[in-house]
């Protein structure tokens, strides 16, 4: 595969933490959030400039500093890096306008602060996305967790402070006790810890030593909140619904499985997997967070909690795609990054515009709540059906696929699993689009009259709700960079 060398990698990953100190100087909103458009309509520009290339079958680096031999912290950009990239880079213009709305209207404080953790976020996310090996991955992925803890923590009370001191010790010491380890001893093992189409395992270790290296890298990898390393994830729900947001469809959690992908198909290697027959366990501890993450949601009246819940069952679709070891498998858990990312955030979006125009935080609230806010509760329908993989939206093709490499895999008990789970979430979110729109009149606990959230609050769940439906039919550049970066990794 030929390789250009390029700047632009580095320059995606900084623009947003140069700009960082115009945004906390600037002497109104107004210029403050000017300058966060900038930078985020600028990393956007960069990300997609390199498109073409991308496609084209040819892979962008830029090396920085060798640490030791074989290690050293630079960037490539490929096809499986540019799928989360675009994803990451374009949602945070998105929830730039969002976040006006939201903050604004509810008048909370410290929103110089808000933005510009927000901005160093999104670096970390794009640093990840663009990793040439597990080092800087590793180096970016312990950035994000310290630049998100602020947001986690907006509110300052106590409910905040709790939430973030578990925030942390799940996601950094889940990372410094189980990543760095395992980080050290693939070092040792292979002299290095540069990601390849092959993996850098295979020959290196016996199948004990192998197994116990995987699992340490997907449990240490606790942004993806696969079970028991979940619980942070409702916690973080106390933070403002831009955040949540955040850390549910553009950054942490997608961080989280994406380290968790990148390892399992370029670190290890589908081939090493399949021979120790390593794809079993991994596979039922995913199909464990699906279905126990949607019988708890199931159960929530929160919310915001039953979309955390949503969000925990939803990752390990994407974790399940990979371990299939198929190459529809692992080219539908890839796109479902991208259909999961639009849908989950309409769905936050919605209900941070809910809590904005009405106060209300419970599902048991909302009756009625259809008829004084349509065009919102029409935008959360159609963030439930991706979510669920309902035509005529995104999430569709996501899940055929991964049927299709539960099928392509010989995993019958998958494609249970799948089916079930999408009955599942079904069950959690279309009783919530009911009691919007079809309770009796009078059992409505809103007046018929239309009062929507602000319009910075209105337009993107709008924008992203339609750019779901058009995923399903125009799902371009993300599934051909989905299998793309399947036929690398699985050598189809």
């Amino acid at each position: 595969m030929d390789t250009l060398i390029s700047i632009k990698p580095l320059l995606a990953v900084l623009i947003s933490l140069l700009v960082i100190p115009l945004i906390a100087y600037s002497r109104s909103p107004n210029v403050r959030e000017g300058w966060t458009f900038l930078a985020a309509i600028v990393k956007f520009a960069l990300v997609a400039s390199m498109l073409p290339a991308v496609l084209s079958g040819m892979e962008i680096s830029c090396s920085l500093v060798e640490v030791l031999p074989g290690l050293s912290i630079a960037f490539r950009v490929d096809a499986f890096g540019m799928l989360f990239a675009l994803v990451a880079s374009f949602l945070w213009i998105i929830t730039s306008v969002y976040s006006i709305g939201y903050m604004r209207g509810l008048d909370e404080h410290a929103q110089t602060r808000y933005f510009c953790f927000f901005a160093v976020s999104l670096s970390a996310a794009v640093g990840v996305a663009f990793s040439a090996n597990l080092l800087t991955m590793y180096l970016f992925y312990e950035m994000l967790s310290l630049a998100t803890y602020p947001l986690v923590t907006h509110h300052q009370d106590q409910e905040a402070r709790t939430s973030g001191r578990k925030y942390l010790l799940y996601t950094v010491g889940a990372s410094i006790g189980l990543v760095l380890p395992a980080m050290l001893m693939t070092y040792h093992l292979t002299g290095s810890l540069d990601f390849s189409p092959q993996g850098i395992l295979a020959g290196t270790a016996s199948r004990g030593t192998v197994a116990l290296l995987l699992f340490m890298f997907v449990f240490g990898f606790a942004k993806a909140a696969i079970m028991p390393f979940h619980s942070w994830l409702p916690a973080a729900m106390v933070a403002p619904t831009p955040v949540s947001a955040l850390l549910h469809a553009v950054a942490v959690v997608k961080v989280g499985v994406f380290s968790i992908v990148r390892v399992i198909t370029a670190i290890f290697g589908t081939d090493l997997l399949q021979t120790f027959d390593l794809s079993t366990p991994l596979l039922l501890v995913a199909s464990t967070t699906i279905l126990v993450g949607s019988f708890i949601a199931l159960s929530q009246d929160n919310l915001k909690r039953m979309l955390a819940f949503s969000t925990i069952a939803q990752l390990s679709y994407i974790v399940l795609g990979a371990a299939l070891l198929s190459p529809k498998g692992v080219t539908g858990g890839m796109v479902h990054i991208a259909m999961h990312a639009f849908g989950k955030i309409t769905l936050f979006f919605c209900a941070g515009a809910i809590f904005v125009a009405t106060g209300k935080k419970n599902i048991s609230e909302m009756t009625g709540i259809g008829r004084r806010m349509p065009v919102t509760m029409t935008a959360f329908f159609i963030g439930a059906l991706s979510i669920i993989g309902m035509p005529p939206c995104g999430g569709f093709l996501s899940k055929w696929y991964l049927v299709l490499g539960a099928l392509e895999a010989d995993k019958i008990a998958i494609l249970v699993v799948l089916l079930f789970s999408s009955l599942l979430n079904a069950g959690y979110f279309m009783p919530v689009v009911y009691r919007a729109f079809f309770c009796p009149p009078e059992e409505a606990l809103f007046e018929a009259r239309v009062q929507e959230a602000p319009l910075c609050c209105v337009v993107p769940l709008v924008v992203t709700a339609v750019i779901s439906i058009m995923l399903l039919f125009y799902p371009q550049p993300f599934m051909n960079l989905a299998a793309m970066a399947a036929a690398k990794y699985t050598g189809f």
